[in-house]
């Protein structure tokens, strides 16, 4: 496969990307993602739209708010040819996790990898006809915002945070105000845009358009707690009654003092080497996991159909609609995919997997010393994908 260009511009490297604008402030790059260009067509996301597997959202917008009724309208997938028949001038459609349905299209994460894998959300495109938008919104997440067909313009404004107040009655979290505007641009197709957590954007389509919002996504506190309890029931030790100092006290009070000494044995545990597996497992577990149900394959290969291909000249890639990450432990390397710790591989298969984490494309003689089954296991697990030669 052809290297991927970093999608960053020349003046900038990746150390001054992540120290000057990462969730700090936006930047336009020009021209950042070039490969994007015609790799779809509006008709490609429309008909994607419907399809019975996909996560796909219609927004349309009325022109004006009558009484109590909202301007805006959500349908969420499943969708159909009849939801878009009648529509207003100015409508969206949004289609989630493209990375599932084309890997050529996930390869173009490549050009992100100066963020860790592990923060990728996935890959959304919006189409929406001259005049479409979303409305005035922000992310709570990082998001890269690529033009692959047609333009849009975009405005950025204030900030935003817990007191930004939304629209009352709509479907989807908008809001009026942006405050001052201190970015407004046209995209053409190939432009990208990063644009930072909680900064509002407003973008409205210019002429029939596609943009592929590549987000970057971190866990939330909630989601790590609750993967900590799970990893946490596995260790009986812990299941041990605790020994805490004893006062003299009212029968039926529970005194600050035995909550303190609670917290403190819960936070010695945490950070005790104990603590820190568990925190590495969980963490591990909860940024692996896959936001979407897999796909079935329409085709399979067998064994030696899979090891013919490689000899051949295809090669083996890293689902990027899955997720396959490693950690470094005390005891060595830890694989994990899609939410699940990899246990029982010898020392090749780790290393060959650690390769293709990183986004190495590998060859037949990269597995040579890998049994082809345990190769073919990976591709039926979805870890990893055969890319033939063009």
């Amino acid at each position: 496969m052809t290297s991927i260009p970093l999608c960053l511009p020349d003046t900038i490297t990746p150390e001054q990307f992540l120290s000057d604008y990462w969730q700090k402030k936006p930047l336009l790059i020009k021209q950042g993602l070039p490969l994007l260009i015609g790799m779809f067509e509006p008709e490609d996301i429309l008909g994607l739209s419907i399809d019975e597997d996909a996560t796909a959202r219609l927004l349309t917008q009325a022109a004006c708010k009558q009484g109590n009724q909202p301007q805006w309208q959500l349908k969420k997938s499943p969708l159909t040819e009849a939801d878009f028949d009648n529509l207003p001038e100015q409508w969206s459609v949004l289609v989630q996790n493209l990375e599932q349905w084309s890997p050529e299209l996930g390869a173009l994460w490549q050009a992100f990898d100066f963020i860790p894998q592990w923060q990728r959300d996935d890959i959304m495109v919006s189409y929406a006809p001259k005049g479409g938008s979303v409305g005035k919104h922000y992310d709570d997440y990082d998001v890269f915002l690529a033009q692959g067909f047609g333009s849009r313009r975009w405005q950025l404004g204030k900030f935003c945070d817990e007191q930004t107040e939304f629209v009352a009655d709509e479907p989807i979290r908008l809001f009026d105000d942006m405050g001052e505007i201190i970015f407004d641009e046209i995209l053409e197709a190939g432009d990208v845009l990063y644009v930072p957590p909680k900064l509002s954007h407003f973008g409205v389509a210019q002429d029939d358009c596609l943009t592929f919002s590549f987000g970057c996504r971190r866990p939330n506190l909630m989601q790590i707690i609750d993967s900590l309890a799970d990893i946490a029931t596995n260790d009986s030790d812990l299941f041990i009654p605790m020994l805490l100092p004893q006062t003299i006290q009212a029968s039926g009070e529970l005194k600050a003092d035995s909550i303190e000494a609670i917290k403190s044995q819960l936070l010695q545990m945490l950070q005790s080497e104990r603590g820190d597996m568990i925190i590495c497992q969980a963490v591990s577990e909860v940024v692996s996991k896959r936001q979407y149900d897999a796909l079935m394959p329409e085709e399979t290969l067998d064994t030696d159909e899979l090891m013919q291909a490689l000899t051949e000249g295809a090669t083996l890639q890293a689902d990027y609609s899955n997720r396959l990450l490693y950690s470094q432990t005390d005891d060595g390397i830890v694989l994990y995919a899609n939410g699940q710790r990899i246990d029982g591989l010898d020392d090749s298969a780790i290393a060959t997997l650690v390769r293709l984490a990183n986004g190495e494309p590998l060859q037949a003689s990269d597995v040579a010393a890998i049994d082809p089954d345990e190769v073919m296991e990976w591709l039926e697990n979805g870890w990893i994908w055969l890319n033939y030669p063009e």
